[in-house]
């Protein structure tokens, strides 16, 4: 019923946002044709603005051949959008109503034979797919921000959508570059933003208590945990810290520790005066940088971790 996922060689990305942004720079520097679909003309200079900043990194991590800029057509009519298209990557406001009725569009136009896949980080395919025609080929493609950069992203179907869907969005997003992680089971939240949302949590109620700054958390996790998750994931990095014992070692002598009064299990209010200590701790340590300076800076960063690992695995 799909198309071999190797033979796709036109997308569409749905979305003027930084992951619709995202998205279509991902796709032209793997040397597909990308068509964009945005909401508004308007949106044109902001989408163009985010394809500038990603440009840099990808050119720098190194472009597939026949990647080009000029494969980039940008339109604002969805029929035109999905004319001739053999995937979709759909990154629309997350509010469920819009994603519904853009999926019963969709559906009534598109082939059965293309797959759509979702950037939605807040919802679920079940809820999204309600109203489309054909749910069967509809799956949730979850990326980590920036998409053009972080090789992550999350799969996995609704009540109504065709394992063979899931399937096959595993093979293409593989060939086209991605790291995908094809699901068990559909989730709130996903695999990683699961564990980003419990970092995130327990930030907050270190700030709220006066524990820690924005700043002093960052440079916790910058200088410890994140160097060295690049190459291990917590799992392995807790079975490696054990020696040979591993795991089992690791569970049988710190697991009580699991227990204590640290590991909060609730998210903290957030309350007026919280939010302002989050907002001022992070313009503190923004200071005069612009937001696309900043971007730039995470690009080059990035790009210099990839690179790096790249090369000692390949060594």
């Amino acid at each position: 019923m799909y198309p071999d996922p190797s033979s796709v060689t036109r997308v569409t990305s749905i979305g003027a946002g930084p992951i619709g942004g995202g998205w279509a720079a991902h796709f032209l520097a793997r040397g597909y044709d990308v068509t964009a679909y945005l909401h508004n003309e308007s949106e044109t200079p902001a989408f163009r603005a985010i394809l500038d900043t990603a440009w840099v990194s990808l050119t720098e991590l190194g472009l597939a051949e026949g990647a080009s800029r000029d494969r980039l057509r940008i339109v604002t009519d969805l029929e035109q959008a999905l004319e001739g298209e053999q995937f979709v990557q759909e990154s629309a406001p997350e509010r469920l109503e819009i994603k519904q009725a853009l999926y019963k569009r969709m559906g009534d136009i598109l082939p059965p034979s293309v797959v759509i896949g979702s950037s939605t980080s807040g919802l679920t395919m079940t809820e999204i797919q309600t109203s489309c025609a054909t749910p069967e080929r509809t799956v949730i493609g979850h990326p980590f921000n920036p998409p053009y950069l972080l090789p992550l992203v999350e799969i996995v179907g609704g009540d109504d959508t065709a394992p063979e869907a899931v399937a096959w969005a595993g093979a293409f997003y593989r060939i086209a570059g991605k790291a995908p992680l094809l699901m068990k089971k559909e989730i709130p939240g996903f695999v990683a933003t699961r564990l980003q949302e419990a970092l995130w949590r327990e930030a907050l109620h270190m700030v709220a208590n006066g524990e820690a700054t924005p700043d002093d958390i960052d440079i916790a996790l910058m200088n410890g945990p994140a160097p060295r998750m690049v190459s291990q994931g917590q799992c392995m990095a807790f079975h490696v810290a054990c020696g040979a014992g591993g795991m089992a070692t690791n569970l049988d002598q710190f697991g009580p520790a699991l227990k204590l009064p640290w590991a909060r299990l609730e998210a903290p209010e957030l309350t007026t005066e919280l939010r302002d200590r989050m907002v001022d701790g992070c313009n503190a340590i923004a200071g005069e940088r612009h937001f696309e300076d900043m971007a730039a800076q995470r690009g080059r960063e990035i790009v210099a971790v990839l690179n790096a690992v790249r090369q000692s695995r390949e060594g």
